[in-house]
């Protein structure tokens, strides 16, 4: 009895094989994976299918795409060889391509056969690539080894021959939307510099199939209409892409008309290019860097900024002009050595460095990545250092100013709240007066800082007006002698002072201001002399102490701001927030004067210079007299009376009371008319500043 039986079928053919078999279509994306491939590489069927075959390893990435490219344009290929499992493991297989057709014998894909390999096998053929490797290390070493960018084309052309079995050969340059023949080898020089359309060459073709290798013979297109078929017998054509710096460059041809090209040679031919493209990039970096010397030169040596270019290994190549000025350090003595300096631990994160002089540096460094150096970009930051130094003690001293009085009025406040009815009426008001002092002194501490801020926005608003100095000199010199007993104090003022031309508000200030630190910086007391006189086109008044003097070097950089006269380190003993030189210097500059300071055998001179004979403004005649009356002050031309009520719409000025002196008198209820207007001084914001045959 016969029964019926299906046929064979190509799926149970497929699925019954103990060979992994594994069909690519045109695209190379994985069409067939029998369950002998499942089982072998570990991947499902679903996940490898539309998919670039994942079982091929990186480094032999090229190997299989020459495989490929070799079956496309010829006959089957038995190849031994390394994949990849699932789980990472690697496994040696021998692999059968063979060209896949359709019904017209168009090429519509590939079909591969895989199976383990034997141990004899994996010895023969891993020599044989260990052979390969070292000769295309050599070759490398050898086109590296120049870095003129002509030189290094040659030395391509020259080992494409040599590497791959080539009988000649040649580099393509792409330029644009034409390809130039800018290197050869066993070919003809008539055909240097030989030029043609993108468009129709081979160039283009492998550029539009988006592969790296393209392999043309006879059978795949006539290759008698090419430039290279001034080659007698010319029966292939082998080329790939260089690319430099990720972008197509140029492409290697390697033209056979003896010998036979195998996949190994299309695999070199490809790593051949992948090298040449480094090598490439390297010389036409160093030729840009040579031509381009000359201008950085100029640019770097007008740069401010110390400049320093390294080798990969940290060596300096090239050192400025600024770079000199900055660390002392010569050209001949740095080049060619490290940075006398440490260099930031990564790209874009400055760092900062103090040399031994006391110069302090930021340095920023970056990378070349074409010719891997390093630009190292260094500048003096000594007097922003200087300036953050001073800031950190700003805060520091004005917490402290600060503090004492919020201390003792909370202190008084607390007491008043809670024992208020058990406090006598005499204990009450004492209480009271201690709050209100304590709270002016708060006040012209802020006021303080508020004028140095308008001060540091340029939102003065100084008059120039014709005044007497001698008479506002008194009153200054009046009010602060009963502050101190351990300090005489002195006037002495010649010639016509009555013409000086200015403000006698600001003025006022800069007296009070001077007046305060020769008493606060002379502790051992002494006398302080205040004399002026008129010379030439200027009036000078000389503020002269018998105290601690100006630290030698610090004559101009007292007038910074944050920084106190006569003393550096911890200067909190001495009081005040570090503004005061530095507010009257900028309120003697409004006036068209100067203040500058001036050490002396024992103690200090300040200098004030301001104008005379200068034209006569229309509110000279009120201010001709010197300051307003006694007891007056002005904010914004507002005045009131000391001690009296504030009429409304009128401005009250908290009094400043000047440095008190540790002799346990109380401190003062008057001061000087100028000290008072100089928390009133009116501000105002200032106004802004060819040929047929193709390749």
């Amino acid at each position: 009895m016969s029964s019926e039986r299906a046929p064979l079928s190509a799926d149970a053919v497929l699925a019954s094989s103990a060979d992994a078999v594994v069909g690519i279509d045109s695209e190379r994306r994985v069409t067939v994976w029998n369950p002998a491939a499942e089982r072998m590489f570990g991947w499902r069927e679903d996940e490898v299918l539309g998919r670039e075959l994942p079982i091929v390893p990186a480094e032999l990435t090229a190997e299989h795409g020459a495989v490929l490219e070799q079956v496309r344009a010829g006959s089957p290929l038995a190849v031994f060889t390394r994949r990849v499992r699932k789980d990472s493991a690697v496994i040696d297989v021998r692999i059968n391509t063979s060209c896949a057709r359709d019904g017209d014998g168009g090429h519509i894909g590939w079909v591969q056969t895989l199976s383990p390999w034997n141990e004899v096998q994996v010895q023969s053929a891993a020599m044989e690539r260990a052979r390969l490797v070292r000769r295309l290390t050599d070759v490398v070493a050898d086109i590296n080894a120049d870095l003129s960018l002509k030189s290094v084309l040659d030395r391509i052309s020259g080992s494409l021959t040599e590497l791959t079995g080539a009988d000649a050969g040649g580099f393509v340059l792409l330029n644009e939307d034409r390809v130039e023949l800018v290197s050869l080898a066993d070919l003809s020089d008539d055909l240097h510099g030989y030029s043609a359309p993108l468009e129709t060459s081979l160039f283009g073709e492998l550029l539009r199939s988006g592969k790296s290798v393209l392999l043309a013979n006879d059978d795949t297109r006539t290759l008698d209409d090419l430039v290279w078929a001034d080659l007698p017998g010319l029966h292939t054509i082998a080329l790939c892409v260089s690319n430099v710096q990720g972008r197509p460059y140029g492409a290697l041809y390697a033209l056979y008309s003896q010998r036979r090209v195998g996949h190994v040679e299309l695999e070199l031919l490809e790593l051949l290019a992948a090298h040449a493209g480094v090598a490439i990039g390297n010389a036409m970096a160093y030729e840009e860097l040579n031509l381009q010397r000359v201008h950085e030169q100029a640019v770097s040596d007008s740069s401010a900024d110390g400049i320093a270019v390294l080798d990969f290994g940290g060596r300096i190549r090239k050192w400025n002009r600024s770079a000199v000025e900055l660390t002392g350090y010569p050209v001949e003595a740095v080049e060619g050595r490290h940075p006398p300096f440490p260099l930031p631990a990564s790209h874009g994160e400055p760092i900062k460095h103090q040399l031994k002089d006391g110069r302090w540096l930021e340095i920023l460094m970056a990378r070349i990545p074409r010719t891997h150096e390093w630009v190292v970009d260094f500048r003096d930051i000594t007097a922003q250092k200087a300036l953050e130094t001073e800031q950190e003690f700003f805060l520091a001293t004005t917490g402290h100013e600060l503090r004492t009085p919020i201390t003792v009025i909370q202190g008084y406040a607390t007491t008043l709240m809670r024992k208020w009815d058990r406090l006598s009426a005499q204990a009450q008001r004492e209480a009271v007066g201690t709050i209100a002092e304590r709270s002016a002194t708060l006040s012209a501490l802020v006021d303080r800082l508020r004028l140095g801020s308008d001060v540091a926005r340029g939102e003065l608003d100084v008059k120039r007006v014709r005044f007497d100095l001698r008479e506002l000199l008194r009153r200054s010199v009046t009010a602060f002698k009963p502050l101190s007993e351990r300090h005489d104090m002195t006037l002495e003022a010649e010639g016509e002072l009555a013409r000086t031309v200015g403000d006698p508000l600001a003025t006022g200030i800069i007296m009070d201001q001077l007046l305060d630190n020769a008493i606060k910086f002379s502790p051992e007391g002494g006398t302080v002399r205040v004399s002026a006189r008129a010379e030439g086109e200027h009036v000078t008044v000389l503020v002269d102490d018998e105290g601690l003097g100006v630290v030698p070097g610090d004559e101009d950089r007292i007038f910074d701001r944050f920084v106190q006269s006569g003393v550096r380190g911890d200067r909190r003993g001495f009081g005040g927030l570090g503004l005061g030189l530095y507010i009257v210097r900028q309120l003697a500059r409004e006036q068209g004067g100067e203040v500058t300071a001036h050490r002396r055998e024992r103690g200090t001179r300040m200098r004030l210079t301001l104008p005379r004979h200068g034209e006569e403004s229309p509110d000279a005649a009120e201010a001709v007299a010197g300051v307003r009356a006694p007891g007056h002050a002005s904010v914004r031309g507002e005045t009131r009376e000391r001690g009296g009520r504030s009429s409304p719409g009128e401005v009250p000025l908290p009094p400043v009371p000047p440095a008190r002196v540790s002799h346990g008198q109380p401190p003062p209820q008057e001061t000087s008319n100028s000290t008072k207007a100089a928390e009133a001084l009116p501000r105002q914001r200032s106004a802004p500043r060819g040929a047929g045959r193709r390749p």
